[in-house]
């Protein structure tokens, strides 16, 4: 796939026709603009519906991936790939995550992340000269996120990730799409026509967001990030989370507020390590291998005699 043409028309994407219900959004009041816009907003949980299985799949696999030493990586141009990029940095503050497991690229680097370089998006080889730059590997996963479904600079990293035996994964918002023809998994948002047309940034950047936030937590939740609903996989190290951390002991051991700051401090704010310390009644350094055995699992750590796998 080495020419323009070998993309595709942009002319036959979905999210590049022209969409009836906004033919005369110049003239409608403010108002009006925001109703129209809600009731376009309300069909993208529709189209994501209908790709439920597919985001499960890449949970498994991502999941699997890092199980065992890989990495999430993103990649994408202009709007897609800022939102690669957002996803990937809110993970380390949300669930402590090294900041290497998940990793966004965009075209042209972070300079295109506030200035548009939109021009980048059309060289596939860039893709492949950043997935080599942060030594992408067979043990990866790569989620290539393109709304058109052509981008050069997609096509190029998920082409070159399945030469060296990442698992290549394809997020788009039009059907029989170039890149489908490169993924290993797809998942295929069809929103529809934009508001204004070809504005991708728009319904399509909305399905793509919540689907990232369903690929990332989901796979953190499944890592044992969480316990019940609560981010328990983090630690004490500024003053708002060294509250949070504490409210948390509280609620999930029973102590008082002096007592959890206590054994947070004791356990050097690590949240999951002074839950099972207080609850177990073990040293901290019990605890921690109490929880390496469970595979970082509070719920299993707690439940488990001597922290071995049920």
């Amino acid at each position: 796939m080495n020419s323009q043409s070998a993309y595709g028309s942009i002319e036959n994407l979905t999210t590049e026709t022209v969409n009836p219900a906004s033919a005369n959004i110049d003239t409608l009041s403010p108002q009006e603009i925001v109703r129209l816009m809600n009731a376009e907003d309300a069909t993208i949980p529709q189209a994501i519906a209908k790709e439920t299985d597919s985001i499960a799949s890449a949970i498994t696999i991502i999941t699997e991936r890092i199980r065992n030493g890989g990495r999430l990586i993103y990649t994408g141009a202009g709007t897609s790939g800022r939102l690669g990029v957002l996803d990937a940095s809110e993970c380390p503050p949300t669930f402590s995550t090294p900041p290497e497991m998940v990793v966004g690229l965009i075209a042209g680097g972070d300079s295109a992340l506030r200035k548009s370089a939109e021009g980048v998006e059309d060289h596939p080889e860039a893709a492949v000269e950043d997935l080599q730059a942060i030594g992408l590997s067979k043990a990866d996963v790569i989620v290539g996120i393109a709304s058109s479904g052509r981008t050069p600079y997609v096509i190029g990293g998920l082409e070159y990730a399945r030469s060296v035996g990442a698992f290549a994964i394809g997020l788009v918002c039009n059907e029989g799409s170039a890149v489908s023809q490169v993924a290993d998994l797809m998942i295929t948002l069809v929103v529809g026509p934009e508001i204004i047309t070809g504005s991708t940034r728009m319904k399509a950047g909305t399905a793509t967001k919540m689907v990232l936030n369903m690929l990332t937590t989901a796979t953190m939740v499944q890592l044992g990030k969480t316990y019940g609903n609560l981010m328990v996989d983090l630690r004490a190290s500024n003053t708002k989370l060294v509250a949070r951390s504490c409210r948390l002991v509280v609620l999930l051991t029973g102590v008082s507020e002096s007592q959890a700051k206590e054994e947070l401090k004791k356990c050097d704010g690590e949240l999951k390590t002074t839950v099972v310390t207080i609850q177990r009644g073990v040293s901290p350094d019990v605890a921690r291998k109490i929880l390496n055995d469970c595979g970082k699992q509070l719920r299993v750590a707690l439940r488990t005699p001597d922290g071995a796998k049920s």
